[in-house]
């Protein structure tokens, strides 16, 4: 899909603040109401928005640690790989998990109340996954950089 410096700009509004106004989209990227409407729409319904969420605080919600783990497993089979991906997708506690290259399969991203909850969900959830050779943990002491993506370096369509 070819992004124009409109849609960009309405991105731009919607990514900094979901539940803004058509006007006020409107009056910050120079549109009125109607044509901002066309183009949400448009840019819903060809998967360039895949919906609206609200930014909550894990810490305010008793999660005050974050995990990083690596995964080695033992078989790279298709089937392997798959049920992995649909093991860790029932862990509520997972919040991003990645097939990459290098020396592990998998970098988990996990959201737990303390060590002890940690300890809990690998007892009870992810060391029962079948398949897994190794795994690393690491907890993240503080978060440097949390960002949107960079929509300043998106070269707007023609």
């Amino acid at each position: 899909m070819h992004l124009d410096k409109f849609d960009l700009a309405i991105l731009k509004v919607l990514q900094d603040d979901a539940r803004a106004s058509l006007n006020d989209i409107g009056t910050a990227v120079g549109l009125s109401a109607t044509p901002c409407w066309n183009r949400i729409k448009r840019m819903e319904r060809e998967g360039v928005i895949r919906g609206y969420t609200a930014d909550i605080s894990p810490e305010a919600l008793g999660f005050m640690d974050t995990v990083i783990v690596h995964v080695t497993l033992e078989s790279h089979s298709d089937a392997t790989l798959y049920e992995f991906g649909r093991a860790l997708a029932e862990i509520p506690e997972v919040l991003e998990a990645f097939l990459v290259s290098g020396d592990y399969d998998y970098i988990i991203r996990i959201a737990v109340r303390d060590t002890r909850d940690y300890e809990r969900l690998l007892r009870e959830r992810l060391y029962r996954i079948p398949g897994i050779r190794h795994s690393k943990s690491g907890f993240v002491l503080r978060s440097l950089k949390q960002s949107r993506l960079p929509l300043s370096a998106v070269t707007p369509a023609a």
